[in-house]
């Protein structure tokens, strides 16, 4: 399967501070941005996944359907 990846216009890579070089593209379900210059990859998960892993000490992560 190919990846879609789209760049970031006149976004700054926050490790080697070059403008233009950001990537956007989901994998597995979770958003990445990488900067093809330095190849910095941050990841965020998808917020409802986040904040309901947040919630609790006791629960890993909750399924909701919908």
């Amino acid at each position: 399967m190919k990846l879609k990846k789209r760049f970031i216009a006149g976004a700054i890579c926050q490790k080697c501070h070059a403008q233009d070089t950001l990537m956007l593209y989901m994998e597995n379900s979770v958003e990445k941005v990488e900067c093809v210059e330095c190849g910095d990859i941050q990841s965020q998960t998808d917020a409802k996944v986040e904040k309901s892993s947040k919630s609790s000490g006791n629960v890993i992560g909750l399924f909701k359907p919908e």
